[in-house]
């Protein structure tokens, strides 16, 4: 992989070049146009500047004396503001990066007492998180011990806490990061609290402790490898639901990926198969996040949006940082990119992240071997930021899109009763999957009690029973509702989304929709709602995907209220057959 690891360290040169400039004297970080500068930016800087210095052993690059940029985002974190968790912990391993104690870091010997003092107190004073936060803390502790600032080692102690917590909050062992409320927010968070972790702990001075948490670690990071095949599309677009995907979606697979094949959890007759991934996944990030002309990562533009919570300068630090230690475990992997094609098989499951006597959540992902069709419907928590990122519907960017950074009921009915916004999403009970009729395969799920966009329960209004079935590439939904007692609906919307990849950052073989475009059918619909006029939304900067624009919104809706009767089925079926090509055919 000598060759992948070459490449990465080249596009890792390229960024920074492009991104070193924007580190004021400071070290705070000056926003790009039309963003704002973000508290924990400086951690990042640090960590990517490390990074590079681990994998190249070089103090400039350029103009640049890198080891005097790293000690100035490092000051300029460590006397941020205490709820920049993030990129303190970041900060701390990037002074690790330049020595493994305070004796034999450049960095180290370039910064004022002040901020050695303030560095000492600031990684020794930590909030109990029950997040990926956690693993934040487990890199302030490895920093603080193995530089000499303690004699004391809490990271074992801090790994088992954030082990225990994944049991406590999740039966089948996945990270919930946001247990609070309904719970259940089992999205890449949790990737990126393993990747965190690993990264800490092989920078740990005490290689044994990395010996005896290896093992632990493995048991949970490995159910994440194994969503991978099935998760990752045959263009290699990887993680596509819930929040803070599009190019980190892509990064934190990677990193995951290489990190296994370095420790050896992943065997020799598998190896291949991954290998193949980590190619696909690797070149739809190269291609479709990378301006390869200038050299640097573009994740919001005119056509593209993101989360809020990554500004550009961030997410090109945080590429060359990955791109950095991509390179290092490239070449201690070592072989190469030298595999076959692995063929797609038509299958359907649905990985349980939760099952409990309150509810059940997992991800239901189905592929289709003809079309390469790949759906993913997460049925889980959005956590804090109620967006349509997690709602329950097929998530397949190109052919089933939706906005970034604002919810809408996308492929699903919203029911207004007064003051609550109902919406089938986000919990279930009874979640079953199988093969059906003329070999299709279904997904459904109950939910006794109804629930609002906001994830409130809401006790004695009513039921509803949710049914997905996929034969080849025809989508048949159904979604029955039942009341208790006699009200009335107010209203009630669904609205399909329609985008296209990226005009220009987009790879050939990439999904989108031809001239028929969705071919969806109402086929029942009790609500007897009607289409409204097709709404345009090319020129709004608000309807932007990860990956490319939304173009309409087709909505049906019923705006004038009903009488529900208990006892009575509402019910509202609709079938797509989309019209699947690639994006340069």
């Amino acid at each position: 992989m000598q060759n992948f690891a070459d490449q990465c360290l080249d596009l890792a040169r390229s960024i920074l070049e492009h991104n070193l400039n924007s580190i004021n004297e400071d070290g705070t970080i000056s926003p790009l146009l039309g963003e704002k500068f973000r508290e924990d930016e400086p951690g990042h800087a640090a960590h990517a500047i490390g990074e590079f210095y681990r994998a190249t052993g070089e103090t400039r690059l350029g103009n640049y004396d890198l080891v005097d940029l790293s000690a100035r985002c490092i000051t300029a974190q460590a006397f941020m503001n205490e709820e920049a968790e993030n990129g303190l912990a970041h900060c701390a391993l990037g002074l690790l990066s330049f020595g493994p104690a305070k004796d034999r870091n450049l960095v180290w010997e370039r910064l004022l007492e002040p901020t050695r003092e303030c560095l000492d107190k600031r990684l020794l004073a930590r909030t109990d998180y029950d997040n990926h936060l956690q693993a934040f803390n487990i890199a302030k502790s490895v920093a603080r011990f193995s530089v000499g600032l303690s004699k004391k080692d809490e990271t074992g102690k801090l790994i088992d806490r954030f082990l225990d917590r994944i049991d406590e909050n999740s039966s089948c062992g996945y990270c919930d990061d946001y247990p609070h409320g309904l719970g259940g927010a089992y999205d890449i968070y949790g990737v990126l609290s393993f990747i965190i972790i690993r990264q800490a702990i092989q920078l740990h001075s005490n290689a044994s402790l990395r010996e005896r948490k290896l093992p632990s670690l493995r048991t949970y990071a490995e159910k994440y490898i194994k969503m991978l095949p099935d998760i990752v599309r045959q263009d290699g677009l990887g993680w596509s639901y819930g929040p803070s995907i599009g190019a980190y979606g892509q990064m934190h697979c990677i990193s995951l990926l290489l990190q296994a094949m370095r420790d050896g959890w992943i065997t020799s007759a598998q190896k291949p198969m991954y290998q193949d991934i980590l190619r696909r996944l690797f070149y739809f990030f190269f291609v479709t996040y990378l301006d390869q002309e200038h050299g640097y990562l573009v994740i919001r533009d005119s056509e593209r949006g993101c989360s809020p919570n990554h500004t550009t300068r961030m997410a090109n630090f945080d590429a060359a940082r990955s791109l950095c230690q991509w390179a290092r475990l490239a070449k201690a992997i070592g072989g190469d990119f030298n595999v076959p094609t692995f063929p797609l098989k038509t299958s359907g499951r649905f990985i349980f992240f939760d099952k409990n006597n309150k509810k059940e959540q997992g991800l239901f992902i189905y592929q289709n071997a003809s079309s390469g069709l790949n759906i993913q419907i997460p049925l889980l928590s959005s956590g804090t930021q109620h967006t349509s990122d997690s709602l329950a519907f097929p998530h397949c960017p190109g052919i089933f899109d939706w906005p970034v950074n604002k919810y809408l009921p996308i492929m699903m009915p919203e029911l207004t009763f007064g003051e609550h916004v109902i919406v089938p999403s986000f919990y279930g009970k009874q979640c079953t999957t199988g093969l059906g009729l003329r070999n299709s395969f279904y997904f459904r799920y109950e939910q006794p009690e109804l629930i609002t966009k906001d994830e409130q329960i809401v006790n004695g209004l009513g039921s509803c029973k949710v049914s997905w079935v996929f034969t080849d590439n025809k989508i048949t939904s159904e979604f029955i509702f039942t009341v208790k007692k006699q009200i009335q609906l107010d209203s009630m919307r669904y609205i399909l989304a329609l985008g296209a990849p990226h005009t220009s950052y987009r790879i050939g073989t990439t999904f989108t929709l031809g001239e028929k475009s969705l071919m969806a059918s109402v086929i029942k619909d009790d609500f007897q709602g009607n289409w409204a006029d097709t709404e345009v939304v090319t020129e709004d900067s608000n309807y932007t995907t990860y990956y490319g624009k939304l173009h309409y919104l087709q909505v049906l809706h019923r705006n004038h209220a009903l009488v529900m009767r208990p006892g009575q089925q509402y019910r509202l079926v609709v079938e797509f057959e989309p019209d699947i090509t690639m994006a340069d055919a």
